[in-house]
């Protein structure tokens, strides 16, 4: 399922991409990988020798198109089990020329969309550039002579993997870069999944391939398989979008909340949201996973829910609390682990986070006396982040510290109150 706000909201961007105009500069960048692809895939059809029948061709850019438009998503965007015919492709028409007929499939086969307009036109040659990824098994089967789908050949068939993966890859890295800010490396981590649905269909196209050598029609036996994994795709889509609607009333109740504390208290509500601002940079610049993101920002936001319960003489005092009065205060982190745990579920998780946001590195904070990795990662982060914007903000007892003197607070308390690790993380992020 994906996750909150990481994967959630890159899903919802993917969807809401298509029928969108694109931009100048990723229409730049997808012209630019469509003129490329083009180019080089009829050099290499020119080089094609013998020419299969019209009728052949279009099975394949028939079938190819049908198969295109079932899709498993996930982050990246989908995985097709395009594999299924693209390797019946490679080994019943000349090699040379499959490229080409991937693009036409996948043009064709977004045609409904394209005419209802859930597709921008725009987009058209991204889905030309895409096909580029059968260009590599290509000319890997053009060098090695034109091999049959026999097993003995399997060295060969693996290279021609491998080959299709990286001009996948190299063909849509620069696109991922522009639209979506992706390094390569990142990039290549969300393509993952991708790669792993065509290593795990590749062996069943070529069993495929072996029957569709004499007999072409024999390709249409993916369709079978095809429809199941159509189910299966949509049982999936379903599901993602059940925990995008949860996921969304997750973040409404947590701004419902924030609008409570802010109508309770103004600065505690103003200090929440510099809170979480400053928690995701360092969230971030941490490299934690798109879980750890979504409850830094859920437990930034809610850190101090349970002030609601604190009296407003205690929270507005105009100078230091006794120890009766600190005592009470140091409750609110219990009291807003017991409000978000009445809530249930995501924030319920939450809940735990904030109760221990007030806890020390060397063990002296509260309520429980955690200290090292007893400290959950967020709570450490949103203590850090908590402590630097409660020392750079004007408070009704003293002035605000410029923020190279609350940086060399944080130096000070480095190792004792606060993690060193998210102490070096805040700071890199601040400058």
């Amino acid at each position: 399922m994906p996750g909150f706000p990481g994967e959630t909201e890159l899903i919802e961007e993917l969807r809401s991409r298509g029928a969108r105009r694109m931009p100048r500069g990723e229409r730049l960048v997808a012209w630019s990988t469509a003129l490329v692809f083009v180019s080089a895939a009829t050099a290499l059809a020119l080089a094609a020798g013998s020419r299969p029948s019209t009728g052949t061709i279009l099975l394949f850019v028939a079938t190819y198109a049908v198969v295109s438009r079932i899709g498993f998503e996930i982050v990246s965007g989908w995985a097709l089990p395009t594999e299924l015919v693209l390797v019946p492709m490679l080994f019943v028409l000349p090699p040379a020329i499959v490229p080409l007929c991937v693009a036409a499939g996948l043009v064709l086969g977004q045609a409904p969309a394209l005419a209802r307009r859930r597709i921008h036109p725009h987009r058209v040659p991204l889905l030309v550039g895409s096909a580029a990824h059968a260009l590599g098994p290509a000319i890997v089967l053009v060098l090695a002579g034109s091999p049959a789908p026999e097993a003995r050949y399997w060295p060969v068939f693996v290279l021609a993997l491998l080959a299709q993966f990286a001009a996948d890859f190299a063909a849509t890295a620069s696109w991922a870069r522009c639209s979506d800010g992706l390094s390569p490396s990142a990039y290549l981590l969300q393509m993952r999944w991708t790669f792993l649905v065509d290593a795990t269909l590749a062996p069943i196209g070529l069993l495929l391939a072996a029957q569709a050598v004499t007999h072409p029609p024999a390709t249409l036996l993916a369709l079978p398989l095809v429809g199941l994994l159509a189910f299966f795709a949509r049982e999936r889509q379903v599901r993602i979008d059940h925990a995008l609607e949860l996921s969304h009333a997750y973040r409404g109740t947590a701004l419902l909340l924030g609008d409570v504390i802010e109508a309770d208290d103004a600065y505690t509500g103003s200090h929440s949201r510099d809170v979480v601002a400053l928690a995701i940079a360092v969230a971030d610049t941490l490299g934690l996973s798109a879980d750890g993101r979504r409850d830094t920002e859920l437990a930034a936001l809610l850190h101090d829910v349970g002030k609601v319960k604190i009296p407003d003489a205690i929270i507005n005092k105009p100078g230091p609390l006794d120890d009766a009065e600190r005592a009470l205060m140091n409750t609110h982190t219990i009291e807003g682990e017991r409000m978000l745990d009445r809530v249930g579920g995501l924030l319920g998780d939450v809940g735990r986070i904030v109760r221990s946001c007030h806890e020390r590195w060397d063990g002296g904070g509260y309520p429980d006396g955690l200290a090292g990795e007893q400290i959950p990662l967020v709570a450490r982060i949103v203590c850090c982040c908590d402590a630097f914007s409660a020392m750079t903000t004007d408070r009704s007892y003293r002035r605000a510290l410029g923020e190279e003197a609350a940086i060399e607070e944080l130096r000070r308390c480095s190792g004792t109150h606060f993690d060193p690790k998210v102490v070096d993380a805040l700071i890199r992020t601040l400058r």
